[in-house]
């Protein structure tokens, strides 16, 4: 779609001089799939089998030290309740999970939580995040998306990451900047376009970490040489600890078809990436803070085992819903054979 400039104007925002989308034109708004077509296609029957009977086992234990879950389809279990009270449960059961990733209320007030001091705050995030630490494999991951909050007299806009990064016994890799287009404008500082994600493993010097699978081809210079031999890994680059995803989209042209009516979903394309870098197939992956089940969406799409907990009654029945739906799109596509 190219920009119509209709009658002169002094404003550099419509000069071709200051703004390369009036030269270039803007490339047509393309909305994200329901999934990709990378969490569309069909397992081995040996990972099939293996899905199955590790879903059987796990689900046998959980039932009896949790309860029957709101939802269960074999690579997919969902939970309704409290995280903490069921994360305590977990820590007496022999499950151990190979993947945490999650994503927590903010504190900023949204409709599914309830604002507390940033000291109470604190203290709740090192709970949970240490009963996760409890939970996990040795050679397990834990990776946390966080945002920004106010800190009274301190702050308006302070990363959380800055306040809760050692409040649990994991220890931090590395943090990734997860950079998108579209957010809040504001007037008096900055408009913020990046989230954070904490990338947390229980042994250092030990854990999954599957680089050739998300490498990224899109390299500038492919046939460079050094000493006659090629520079770049023929399966592509590293993605560095920069990632643009764009966010979900709204809008009555714009809307991605994995949007839910969940006000803080992340992209599927994101915690695809994730899940491929830090667990294997047929591992377990948890979500304490589930939300629309991105990440179990994800999971399952890859052939690892979900395990979600979510708290509020009509974000289960969101999420469940939106399985569902994810798995209809998958079998058909592979009765359609149009990922062969």
């Amino acid at each position: 779609m190219t920009i119509e400039l209709g009658e002169r104007s002094r404003r550099r925002i419509f000069d071709k001089n200051h703004n390369r989308y009036v030269v270039n034109g803007i490339e047509p708004h393309k909305p994200t799939q329901m999934a990709a077509s990378s969490l569309l296609r069909p397992f081995s029957e040996n990972l099939c089998q293996q899905i199955e009977s590790t879903h059987m086992e796990i689900e046998k234990i959980l039932r009896k030290a949790i309860g029957k879950p709101a939802y269960s389809h074999p690579g997919f279990i969902l939970y309704r309740g409290d995280c903490c009270e069921l994360l305590a449960r977990l820590e007496s059961i022999d499950i151990p999970v190979d993947l945490t990733l999650t994503s927590p209320p903010y504190n900023i007030g949204k409709e599914y939580e309830t604002p507390i001091s940033v000291g109470e705050y604190v203290d709740w995030c090192s709970g949970w995040m240490t009963q996760v630490y409890k939970v996990t494999n040795q050679q397990g991951a834990f990776w946390l998306n966080l945002g920004y909050l106010e800190v009274p007299g301190g702050g308006f806009c302070v990363p959380i990451s800055y306040l809760i990064w050692n409040k649990s016994p994991f220890y931090l890799l590395q943090e990734v900047v997860w950079k998108y287009g579209a957010g809040v404008a504001a007037k008096r500082r900055l408009s913020p376009r990046n989230e954070k994600w904490l990338f947390y493993v229980k042994d250092r010097t030990k854990y999954t970490f599957n680089l050739d699978d998300i490498r990224d081809p899109n390299v500038k210079y492919p046939n460079q040489k050094k000493n006659g031999k090629y520079r770049c890994n023929p399966l592509g680059k590293n993605p560095t600890d920069v990632w643009e995803f764009p966010k979900v989209t709204t809008g009555a042209r714009r809307s991605s078809r994995e949007r839910t009516d969940h006000p803080a979903q992340f992209p599927l394309g994101v915690v695809e990436r994730i899940v491929r870098a830090s667990s294997n197939p047929g591992e377990l992956v948890l979500d304490p803070f589930a939300g629309s089940c991105s990440a179990g969406i994800a999971s399952a799409g890859l052939g690892r085992l979900f395990l979600g907990i979510e708290i509020s009654h009509h974000y289960c029945d969101l999420a469940i819903d939106r399985y569902e739906r994810f798995k209809r799109e998958r079998e058909n596509a592979q009765r359609q054979g149009i990922l062969f």
